[in-house]
């Protein structure tokens, strides 16, 4: 550290003891820089005496966490464990139903894991840790006992973060904020903050064996359609949900909710994160909160505010139930999780838990430890390479899995979690963990594959077990769609499963997780009626939200009375919709979009815990609306019939015998195979010939499996154009099933159309026509 800054730190710290004007109403006191206690017994900051706890024994050091078991001579307590490496004691404190604290010191210290058994501690019992050490933030620790932390391994947290001043290490409104991190503030946080609670493996209605792998949907890859949805948002407004269940674990598992999900066809949720979070400062002092979640801070603790049932242990009984109410329709479970940063930002945000307990083996710290290494653009980075937090990670992730029976993650900014010392590397300790880890190598997971640090952007790169959200092909439908495809080398790779990123490695078509919205971003609805963010709401002048949305609005900002805009939206969003779930890959909706969902043009709903974010039901009355469901639906079910479309095998596009069909190929409107010239040459119009002639992948049995075969024929100009159906070898005529110039989808009976000639394929439209063959034909016309 400078001289100067070792000064200024070091008269801060006068002026908090000397009693200055400047000075916050509570005391606060912070050691000089770079002191070093003695290797005398160790040192126990003095707070506000708390009443004495009762008697500890040695208990064990694993697992970590709070465990209920019996002690020596068989009484019933919990033993408490907490690896805090650097940490000089720690005392366990326990609150009764009135508030009131007991502390008891865990003496007991093995391998960094400091433990204790407290008989009579049974659960629903509440608790948190305080944890002693050194205050030197110049040199990343920031031990301080004033501050109740909550403990990493709790699996219910009662109460919610508040983030007065109080729950800072340092003092939050010092003066020179440039070194108010480095003054550290000795009022007791305990009355602010919430604790952890005690739970028993029998006390959350259901024991682990009930997520056997016979029990499980365990939808193969290639067949899932995975739906994006908010635990809250979802049922806030939904009218068959009864009121005090909405926006709670028992509310998604509500029949009438699961009815829409099966109604659908989709295979599974992800839901946002469900871990505890909490609300960020900045917006609380707006009067908003955090409604997305990607702000954890419990690892294993379901959210308490989306429980309806209570918080003292009753979440975790009413997620579990919510799990085996998704599974008995067969829906698999699939969290969004948050493991690349926490709820505590950078050196001026709060001390709530892992800053608390050891801040420099938690956390990445820069070369100069004071600050944190940022890569995920939140504050805070976890150092995953620090054999305790990569466990904490793995610990928690086969908890949700053994204990919770959710099927599947969804990785935040996973390139984060992969960085080694030097950069990205997927040879990283963390996917090394992960592959060969028995529970976890045989759940779903999915990668976002960036980050916002230097060489963070991943997509394609993951290993092997890892699907991707592959933003490239957001981005190329996106374009397509709006007229802005330079030409149709992306889209023909995007719309054939991506092979140009997943191929290599022996990955499969279903890496890709294709989307065109996410929950950040627009809504369906609001991608063809909004071309610039409207992000006023939010609190942040408009500056927050990405600027590059690829969207057209359809000739107006906004919402518009205009019919021939409002009907030109409706098909935008029908070729939106049959784009995605024809495409091969995994395909993604987010909830709302097959309702027709408007976030008002905001694409930053993070802080909208409210209309803007809930799911508004009552679109359904819209008979417009109503029928774009019932299209979504369709497209599904379409899927599921036809293995065609959800390849599990990448396409060779090589010609095979006697016929000389190909798997697939594609087609210009003059009714001939594109050339390399076509692909390079600008275009609105194309046609992709799916062969369902032999699958490259047998049944179970190992059969050979056959289907119809298809040809798709996609349009996004603003006039019609003549398109030639290519004829023998591919079909001896089409029958059509899908136009999305049309508002209701069900083709009239008999729609045959004859190969080899001409169409007049509408203004941007989608047309699903199923190849026909002799047999086909004289079945037809009988």
């Amino acid at each position: 550290m400078s001289s100067a800054a070792e000064q200024e730190t070091r008269a801060a710290q006068q002026a908090m003891r000397d009693g200055t004007p400047a000075r916050p109403s509570a005391t606060a006191v912070g050691h000089p820089v770079g002191h070093r206690p003695t290797a005398a017994a160790p040192r126990r900051d003095r707070t506000t005496a708390p009443a004495a706890g009762p008697a500890v024994l040695p208990g064990s050091p694993e697992p970590l966490g709070a465990r209920p078991c019996r002690g020596p001579g068989g009484a019933w307590g919990t033993n408490f464990a907490l690896w805090a490496g650097g940490a000089e004691a720690v005392d366990l404190c326990l609150f009764d139903d009135d508030g009131h604290e007991l502390r008891c010191p865990l003496t007991e210290l093995t391998h960094e894991v400091w433990h204790g058994f407290v008989p009579g501690v049974l659960p629903g019992r509440r608790y948190g840790y305080r944890v002693h050490g050194r205050w030197d933030p110049w040199m990343g620790a920031r031990w301080n006992p004033a501050k109740l932390l909550l403990d990493p391994y709790a699996r219910a947290v009662d109460g919610d973060f508040a983030l007065p001043a109080e729950v800072y290490g340092h003092v939050r409104d010092w003066p020179q904020q440039h070194v108010a991190d480095t003054v550290r503030d000795d009022r007791d946080s305990a009355p602010y903050v919430p604790k952890g609670v005690v739970i028993g493996d029998d006390a959350a209605d259901g024991a682990p064996d009930e997520w056997t792998e016979d029990r499980r949907p365990k939808t193969p890859w290639a067949e899932s359609v995975i739906y994006e949805l908010h635990v809250r948002g979802f049922t806030m407004r939904h009218p068959g949900v009864e009121p005090e269940l909405r926006g709670t674990y028992a509310g998604l598992a509500h029949p009438a909710a699961i009815e829409h999900l099966t109604r659908l066809g989709v295979t599974a949720v992800e839901l946002l994160p469900v871990h505890q979070f909490a609300h960020e400062d900045h917006l609380l002092r707006r009067g908003l909160r955090n409604y997305w979640g990607y702000n954890s801070i419990g690892y294993f603790a379901p959210h308490a505010g989306y429980a309806a049932g209570g918080t003292r242990g009753q979440q975790v009984a009413e997620f579990r139930r919510m799990v085996r109410a998704l599974h008995a329709a067969g829906i698999e479970v699939i969290l969004d999780v948050v493991y690349n940063h926490t709820a505590e930002a950078d050196e001026l945000g709060p001390t709530l838990s892992l800053r608390g307990v050891d801040n420099r083996g938690y956390y990445r710290l820069q070369q100069d430890p004071r600050r944190y290494a940022d890569f995920t653009g939140c504050g805070n980075t976890l150092n995953v390479l620090q054999p305790q937090v990569l466990r904490l990670i793995t610990d928690s992730l086969r908890y949700w899995v053994t204990e919770m029976g959710v099927d599947g993650f969804r990785f935040d900014l996973a390139s984060a979690l992969a960085r080694a010392a030097h950069g990205v590397d997927m040879l990283s300790p963390f996917l090394a963990v992960i592959a060969q880890d028995p529970v976890l190598r045989r759940v779903k997971l999915i990668a976002e594959p960036w980050d916002v640090g230097s060489g963070g952007y991943q997509v394609g790169a993951f290993p092997p077990l890892w699907a991707e959200w592959n933003d490239r092909y957001r981005d190329a439908v996106r374009d397509f769609w709006r007229g802005a495809l330079p030409d149709a080398r992306d889209l023909g790779y995007r719309l054939s499963g991506s092979s140009d990123l997943y191929e290599r490695g022996g990955r499969r078509p279903y890496a890709s997780v294709n989307f065109i919205t996410a929950h950040d971003g627009f809504t369906l609805r609001d991608l063809v009626s909004y071309e610039r963010k409207h992000n006023e709401a939010n609190g942040e002048g408009n500056r927050d939200g990405s600027p590059d949305n690829r969207a057209w609005n359809c000739g107006a900002e906004g919402e518009s009375d205009d019919p021939g805009i409002r009907a030109l939206r409706r098909r935008q969003l029908r070729n939106l919709l049959a784009t995605l779930l024809l495409s091969t890959g995994v395909p993604m909706l987010i909830a709302g979009d097959e309702l027709g969902r408007t976030q008002g043009g905001n694409n930053n709903a993070y802080c909208q815990d409210n209309e803007t974010g809930w799911l508004d039901w009552s679109l359904l009355e819209d008979p417009g609306w109503r029928a774009l469901t019932e299209l979504t639906a369709r497209l599904i079910r379409l899927r599921r019939a036809h293995p065609v479309l959800r390849r599990p095998v990448f396409f060779s596009g090589l010609a095979r015998p006697p016929e000389g069909l190909r798997d697939l190929a594609w087609f210009t409107p003059h009714g001939t195979e594109m050339t390399e010239s076509d692909w390079y040459a600008p275009t609105t119009a194309l046609g992709a010939y799916l062969s369902g002639r032999e699958l490259p992948q047998p049944d179970p049995h190992g059969a050979p499996v056959t289907d119809d075969s298809f040809l798709a024929l996609l349009h996004a100009g603003p006039r019609p154009v003549s398109f030639t159906l290519p004829g023998r070898p591919w079909a001896r005529g089409y029958e059509l099933l899908l136009d999305t110039a049309r508002e209701e989808q069900d083709a009239p009976p008999g729609t045959l159309l004859a190969a080899g000639a001409p169409i007049e394929l509408p203004e941007r439209s989608v047309l699903l026509l199923r190849a026909l063959t002799s047999v086909d034909l004289r079945q037809k016309t009988e």
